[in-house]
């Protein structure tokens, strides 16, 4: 099944092609062929190993490619530096929310700014805000004492301070109680509706596909499945493999 991209643009504003890397055992993907277009929200799903947050790890410069390229705006920034992927505008929220837990939720936000110089950021912190109001009250406290909920809210608001042009999110539903599910794929959907580029990682399938324009599935680091996202909840591998229908 082929993916057909949702947007005006006719290039890509991210595009992978051929893509291997792992570690020192051995590869742990093998030639990832995938694109993202500009405004579209694109879910990565699979099992646990498939290698969704390596091909991450990848994309934002923490892990090397050992073959295969990257195209960011046209530009390719294969086994570029994670910090010139950030200016090139790439940020990564990654699984288990790395904060700061002894630095105030603001402090917090304003690390997601510190290679920004211009003077928008004051506007930004308002912004994340929007997306998150239980924040508002909160900018003083220790990250590490809020809740898992509003810490997930901090770690996708540090990354949103980085001025991105794709935001790439692992796992951000992970831990979760139910309800915070359902609010913080609503907010994904309104970052994402804002204009927000997003690549989505995502173990809960059947909410990664809902959301998403169209989807990837990973399978032992390849590529298995594509197609849009109401496709994807359709099939009825998908439905058998992760939904348990």
């Amino acid at each position: 099944m082929s993916a057909t991209r949702n947007g005006s643009s006719p290039e890509p504003l991210l595009e992978v092609r051929g893509l291997t890397a792992g570690f020192g055992a051995g590869p742990v993907l093998f030639g990832i062929d995938l694109d993202v277009a500009g405004g579209e929200l694109v879910a990565l799903v699979g099992a646990n190993g498939a290698g969704k947050s390596t091909l991450l790890g990848v994309l934002s410069g923490l892990v090397r490619a050992t073959s295969g390229s990257i195209v960011l705006g046209g530009e390719t920034v294969t086994n570029a530096r994670p910090e010139v992927l950030v200016r090139k505008g790439i940020a990564h929220v990654p699984q288990g929310r790395r904060l700061f837990g002894t630095l105030s939720v603001e402090k917090n936000l304003l690390l997601g700014a510190y290679l920004r110089r211009d003077r928008e950021i004051g506007d930004d912190i308002a912004r994340v805000l929007d997306h998150f109001p239980a924040l508002k009250d909160k900018l003083a406290r220790e990250a590490g004492t809020l809740s898992g909920g509003e810490q997930q809210m901090v770690a996708i608001g540090r990354g949103l301070m980085a001025g991105p042009r794709i935001l790439m999110l692992d796992e951000p539903s992970l831990g979760l109680a139910p309800i915070m599910v359902e609010e913080m794929f609503r907010v994904i959907g309104d970052i994402n509706r804002a204009g927000v580029t997003v690549l989505l990682v995502e173990q809960n399938t059947e909410h990664a596909l809902a959301l998403a324009h169209r989807a990837f599935v990973l399978e032992s680091g390849r590529v298995v499945l594509a197609g849009t996202g109401r496709e994807l909840l359709a099939n009825a591998r998908v439905r058998e493999a992760f939904l348990g229908l």
